[in-house]
């Protein structure tokens, strides 16, 4: 059986689906097409069902749960570190009070953090707002830091490698949204999700669940390797800084997110869904 398997083209999910891609693995009975598109992609193609696993933004997650339950490996947590708000020109979060923010997607989990995280309003450039809600204005992820650098916009929601790389380019963090997570609920920060289609047998549901469990343990055990294939999707990051990045969203949690990890998600869920930010999941149901 044929399974489309969505995720990003980035050193991480590299590395994590390495084993799986290069037959190291196997999936007894299945067949594993790897779809790398950009998170927001897949999230949009979430909504419509489209691929049989996906990985998809735990933002996201509330908007597609009718139709995926979620794998308990794969997952992409921030255990104290995640997203970050960075500006050139800014140097206190209070000052974000009126500014353009931009951001890499209305649907990923960074941008429900950073709702979740500021005080105030957080609504589109077209509409205006107050001298103390936050504008935004969606942008490609990779182009985030070049605008604020630029002065195009006044602060910028920085994912993926930029998390580590900001500070080279002369910006200063405004907020750790990960930190800010961690300190409120003391739990890490559901960032990512793989999930697989809920109308799949529940046979194929768990194979495909182990063979993705198999493939992070499998690049795990053979980090040497797995790194080189990841460095192909680095976007010019040093080796050094690659093994930093992976090791960030590669690691315990990703095997298992364990009781932590799904108490983690449905709190993420339940708060955006009480600010009226995503539709309330009555029930996430996870694959073992």
């Amino acid at each position: 059986m044929l399974l489309r398997l969505g995720h990003s083209p980035d050193s991480d999910d590299a590395f994590m689906f390495w084993a799986l891609a290069k037959g190291r693995v196997s999936a007894s009975g299945l067949e594993f097409e790897h779809i790398l598109q950009d998170i927001e992609t897949l999230n949009r193609r979430a909504l419509n069902g489209e691929l049989e696993c996906t990985a998809v933004s735990a933002h996201a997650y509330a908007y597609v749960a009718d139709q995926y339950a979620v794998l308990s490996h794969g997952a992409s947590m921030g255990d104290g570190y995640g997203p970050k708000v960075v500006s050139s020109r800014l140097s206190d979060a209070d000052q974000l009070r009126g500014c353009l923010v931009a951001v890499p997607g209305e649907m990923t989990s960074a941008f429900l953090g950073m709702k979740l995280w500021w005080p105030g309003s957080i609504t589109p450039e077209a509409e205006g707002g107050g001298q103390t809600d936050i504008r935004y204005r969606v942008m490609p992820f990779d182009r985030i830091m070049e605008a604020v650098i630029s002065g195009e916009t006044d602060a910028g929601l920085i994912i993926h490698e930029g998390q580590l790389t900001y500070g080279n380019h002369g910006l200063n963090q405004l907020v750790d949204l990960g930190a800010w997570w961690r300190d409120r609920t003391g739990l890490p920060m559901p960032l990512g999700v793989n999930t697989i289609r809920r109308d799949l047998p529940a046979d194929v549901q768990k194979t495909a669940s182990q063979a993705l469990r198999d493939s992070i343990v499998y690049g795990l055990a053979h980090r040497e390797e797995a790194l080189a294939y990841a460095m192909s999707f680095a976007r010019g990051l040093s080796t050094q800084t690659a093994d930093e990045f992976v090791g960030m969203y590669v690691n315990d949690w990703t095997i298992d997110m364990g009781d932590a990890g799904r108490r983690s998600l449905r709190t993420f869920l339940a708060e955006g869904a009480a600010r009226g930010f995503v539709p309330p999941v009555s029930e996430i149901t996870f694959v073992q």
